[in-house]
């Protein structure tokens, strides 16, 4: 399965500041929550304190986030690494493919095969079998309508188990959900890395 990108030229475009302004005064719970985000990751991110236009989603999002697997002895931290930039790629989130891809290279995958993915090839050389299972699952479940063919199902359970693919559809379903979320709010790269300066597909 190959992920096919038809407007390359605007596929990855950035944004300079989101499409609205946070509110001139954040709830306290949401300086504690951005205060947190900031002193994890090193970053003063915009997002907290977008939601805080609404509290609900800028609470339900960090429990969200707050529980989603970062690694697992079956699905290891390169497998969720890839699962985050391809549906990063996949929803053309700058923001998302940069924070995703940021220190790509400390779980194993290299630079060929981080454009491998932007390109949407996911049977690329180095790629294991169990790898391009999953890959083309995340193609599947990421696009709409969602429609898993048996014959994938069929192979998910070839190389998974259950508690495996469950890791692996919630994380495709948490990283939609964000890439879906700055996307659409216009939320400007924050400055990870590199990855966002690389050639576009």
């Amino acid at each position: 399965m190959r992920f096919i990108i038809d407007d390359q030229e605007n596929f990855f475009k950035d944004f300079d500041q989101a499409y609205i302004d946070p509110p001139k005064k954040l709830p306290f719970y949401i300086r504690i929550g951005a205060w947190l985000s900031k002193k994890i990751i090193k970053k003063d991110l915009m997002i907290p304190k977008l939601l805080a236009w609404y509290p609900k989603a800028a609470i339900s999002s960090g429990i969200l986030e707050s529980l989603v697997t970062h690694d697992d002895g079956e699905i290891n931290k390169r497998l969720l690494k890839i699962i985050r930039i391809q549906v990063s790629v996949m929803v053309a989130c700058p923001f998302c493919i940069d924070m995703n891809a940021f220190e790509y290279d400390k779980v194993g995958l290299s630079l060929e095969e981080i454009n491998a993915i932007k390109n949407g090839d996911y049977t690329y050389h180095s790629f294991s079998p169990k790898e391009q299972v999953m890959m083309e699952y995340v193609c599947l479940m990421s696009n709409t309508p969602v429609v898993i063919p048996k014959e994938m199902v069929d192979r998910l359970n070839e190389h998974f188990s259950e508690r495996g693919i469950i890791i692996i559809a919630s994380t495709i379903a948490q990283v939609n959900y964000w890439a879906r979320l700055i996307r659409s709010l216009g939320i400007p790269v924050a400055g990870f890395g590199d990855i966002c300066t690389m050639e576009k597909p």
